[in-house]
């Protein structure tokens, strides 16, 4: 087996974790590779036995024994999330997970003041709202943009009086409410006396590395401002491998959805599909749910340079809601690559697919979808999942010759 690149080719919430989870269980994976976002991850896994837990920080390998965790320098590390993200984890009965666990000592660090400041300014927008998680992410990304030398990285957690100082600026300068810092400083370092802190990944084996959020959020090609800080296509990844190959497996549901504003050309609450993983929330908002929507999809190929196969997840939902169809063209602006980084241009667009419409046709049975979606994004289902566990997915022989098997 080599590496696995697993990248939502959505609006997130598509099934990356449960898909990480199944090549982890299938296949001899060595780590997981975090190498976007931070702790608003909320990749759910169920396993057969019924345990279930939401990864966040913690790749979602975790439940297979052995599997590593590695937060690269492209995360936003929240200690104080991470400490109770374990806690559920040993609950659990996977009690050597802060052993499996590596951490990059260049990630940014998120903490409850970067996460009052997200809040304050997702409130002030009031009915302008971007849909944030409220973690503090987005935050920790934007100071240390404009702070590059006193963002509080993981390495500071080594050096208290340097994290003092940090913290005590960056409060300063936020103007929050929030712990003392000399509480966050006792937290921090006992996160640093119990992670194992590197300098960079090293690739023991083969990794499977996992995507947060999705291509149509990236910080870049996403409709701004409904956008994440972050960068979610194969880039980051493909940086940490330092050129090594990987199989790039882009993650799709049977239906198009979005957890807060923005654009969801698709969006039919007539479908009355809900998600208990996924419910509203008063940060991100509503949970808002669509026909599948192969127009943005293709989009979402394009910026990210394509992949090797898809995985189609929530074919079971599909089964039981026929009137599910596929949205193959708009009445308005189809979405187009622009120059990266020209968000002026990226929020032109974010106006016009808010106008836009949708041109739906009706897909046969749920069987027919994963041959429709292949044919209509000109990409091989090579995994398909019918149910939340790991024994409800089924590789597909589907591939052609010319594409790189994904065998589980």
């Amino acid at each position: 087996m080599g590496h696995v690149i697993v990248v939502d080719l959505g609006y997130g919430d598509c099934g990356k974790g449960t898909v990480v989870d199944h090549l982890c269980a299938t296949r001899d994976v060595h780590t997981v590779v975090r190498f976007n976002g931070g702790a608003q991850a909320a990749h759910t896994v169920v396993l057969g036995d019924g345990r279930k837990h939401t990864f966040a920080q913690f790749g979602s390998g975790t439940f297979r024994p052995g599997v590593r965790t590695h937060l690269s320098r492209f995360m936003v590390v929240d200690p104080l999330a991470l400490a109770a993200e374990a806690d559920h984890l040993v609950g659990l009965g996977v009690h050597d997970v802060w052993d499996r666990l590596t951490v990059d000592r260049a990630a940014l660090l998120s903490t409850p003041y970067h996460r009052e400041a997200n809040r304050a300014a997702e409130l002030a927008r009031g009915a302008d709202r971007h849909g944030s998680c409220g973690m503090g992410v987005g935050a920790a990304m934007s100071y240390a943009l404009s702070h590059v030398d006193d963002a509080p990285r993981v390495s500071d957690c080594l050096t208290p009086s340097v994290l003092r100082a940090k913290l005590s600026r960056l409060r300063a300068f936020l103007g929050v409410d929030g712990p003392p810092v000399d509480a966050c400083v006792e937290a921090f370092v006992a996160f640093a006396a119990t992670v194992s802190i590197v300098d960079g990944l090293r690739i023991e084996g083969p990794c499977v590395f996992e995507g947060a959020q999705g291509v149509l959020l990236d910080e870049w090609h996403g409709f701004h401002p409904y956008t994440t800080w972050s960068t979610t296509t194969f880039a980051n990844a493909e940086a940490l491998l330092g050129g090594e190959p990987a199989y790039r497996l882009g993650v799709l549901r049977t239906f198009t959805t979005r957890h807060g504003a923005g654009p969801l050309v698709t969006e039919d609450p007539a479908l009355r599909i809900t998600d208990p993983n996924n419910p509203t929330n008063p940060w991100q908002g509503a949970f808002r749910v669509g026909h599948f929507d192969a127009v943005a999809h293709r989009y979402a190929l394009d910026v990210c340079g394509g992949v090797d196969g898809l995985a189609l997840t929530h074919l079971d939902t599909a089964a039981s809601n026929p009137a599910l169809r596929m949205c193959v063209d708009y009445d308005g602006t189809v979405p187009t690559r622009g120059v990266t980084g020209d968000l002026d241009r990226q929020e032109r667009l974010t106006h016009a697919m808010l106008a836009s419409r949708p041109r739906l046709v009706p897909v046969s049975s749920a069987s027919s979808w994963p041959a429709a979606i292949s044919a209509e994004l000109a990409t091989p289902v090579v995994l398909e999942s019918w149910g939340p566990r790991s024994e409800d997915k089924t590789s597909t022989d589907s591939t052609p010759s010319s594409t790189p098997q994904l065998t589980c």
